[in-house]
């Protein structure tokens, strides 16, 4: 494992990727990375914040073939800038936007090779080092201070390789990866780039979010074509109820997919859907078919191993054995259940439950579009009483919501409040982070004590 390609793509005329609907092939993909190589700032660390999927990915290359480290995190508040800037001060931000908008040093990324500007001969496909660090990944953490995580070349090629054949992606018929999630994001910084990249397939350069553009991004793409998208963006399309041209494969991942959702999603797309469980330290480590079983099956050579308590994975890209933030079930043959999260276990008045078990369980009461439940400040450490729920259900008042929750759920974890709104604040990859919803929480209280 000395050393890996940048792609596994080898004829000049491979399409690597496809922008504003042209295709752009390997050796027009190599001019650009040198293009942008030339241009990077006198620096160790790189904050890519591209929102262009091909730039990131030209800006990605560039940085790793000139000896750059990328910087991963999951949201670019001021605060985490801050912490960026003292984790590694000689950072600057490589940016396709406002530059005014950041705080720390920025340079532009520059103007994309023409077609007729590529040279006719190919140059050589970087051999990256199997040990370099490419990427640091931060994770917020239980303190929402980012938490570093390393991301070594070889590492990331062997867990990528693996996603490729356990998708099914086959290099003799390639096919073009549409992500709604950023490529920032460990998921779609596997499944939309690092993938396409060692699978021999292309990833579209858009991130449609809204329905009537994941529905345009589909109808326009040549098939194959594969959606790389997680729960709430799936739910909304569907909902929508517009047209939807049949894809080769959907996949998802952040957040357990509810088997009526996969069904729905597999008739609707007539595509196989198989979602991807795994976390930023770990990286991917299995797939389900979601639609079909509640069983994960592992990539080969991991390992889960229950160590007081508490599951640890180890194996394959994994460099030392990692605890899992999930309650595990093993079964045999390399496969294993998902009982919930070990920070959502929730005990109330000696009755157990999840916060994913619940946030299902609303989410499958017909007319709600969207919803999710929060444990709130000061409901933890044994003194949990009540939860707080948000809900999108437009024609469903309160009162028949709640009665069908009771049919759902016990009455001990019926949410008070149950609040409903026009939209949930979820980010970049559909999920509800903490801190929005506890915020949320003390607005509706703040309004419900002025109006007394």
């Amino acid at each position: 494992m000395s050393s890996f390609p940048l792609v596994s793509h080898t004829d000049p005329d491979a399409v690597v990727a496809r922008r504003h609907g042209e295709a752009i092939s390997l050796r027009r993909f190599l001019a650009d990375i040198e293009r942008v190589a030339a241009v990077l700032p006198d620096c160790g660390h790189i904050l890519n914040v591209c929102t262009d999927r091909y730039r990131f990915a030209v800006g990605l290359a560039a940085s790793m073939i000139s000896g750059r480290v990328s910087l991963l995190p999951s949201t670019y508040t001021p605060e985490t800038l801050r912490h960026l800037a003292a984790f590694a001060p000689d950072c600057q931000i490589l940016t396709d936007g406002d530059p005014a908008q950041l705080s720390l040093p920025t340079v532009r990324f520059p103007a994309l090779c023409e077609a007729q500007d590529v040279p006719a001969t190919m140059p050589a496909i970087p051999r990256l080092d199997a040990a370099q660090l490419v990427a640091w990944v931060f994770t917020s953490g239980s303190t929402g201070t980012p938490v570093p995580h390393r991301k070594t070349w070889g590492r990331l090629v062997i867990n990528v390789r693996a996603e490729g054949v356990a998708l099914g992606l086959d290099p003799a018929r390639p096919a073009t990866l549409i992500g709604t999630v950023p490529p920032q994001h460990m998921y779609g910084f596997e499944s939309t780039v690092l993938v396409a990249w060692q699978s021999g397939a292309a990833f579209d350069a858009g991130r449609p979010f809204y329905p009537a553009d994941i529905a345009a991004a589909l109808a326009s793409t040549p098939a194959p074509a594969a959606l790389i998208t997680t729960p709430f963006h799936l739910r909304t399309l569907l909902d929508e109820g517009i047209d939807l041209t049949p894809v080769a494969l959907v996949v998802s991942a952040t957040a357990p997919l509810p088997l009526e959702l996969a069904q729905a999603a597999e008739e609707r797309l007539q595509a196989p859907l198989l979602e991807i469980y795994g976390s930023t330290e770990t990286g991917q480590i299995a797939t389900r078919r979601s639609a079909q079983t509640e069983q994960w099956t592992l990539f080969p050579d991991i390992r889960l191993e229950d160590r007081d308590g508490q599951t640890w994975a180890d194996g394959g890209h994994i460099e030392i054995a990692v605890p899992m933030s999930d309650v595990i079930e093993q079964t045999r043959n390399g496969r294993f259940l998902l009982r919930g999260r070990n920070a959502d276990l929730i005990n109330i008045a000696g009755k157990r439950t999840s916060l994913g078990y619940l946030n299902q369980q609303l989410l499958g009461v017909s007319g709600v579009r969207d919803g999710g439940f929060h444990l709130p400040d000061g409901e933890r450490d044994g003194h949990i009483t009540r939860l707080a729920a948000f809900v999108v259900a437009p024609g469903i008042d309160p009162a028949s919501l709640r009665a069908a929750l009771r049919e759902r759920i016990d009455p001990a974890f019926m949410p008070r409040p149950l609040i409903f709104l026009d939209a949930l604040p979820r980010n970049a990859t559909g999920k509800l982070p903490r801190d929005t919803c506890e915020a949320l929480l003390q607005a509706h209280r703040a309004s419900r004590e002025q109006s007394a």
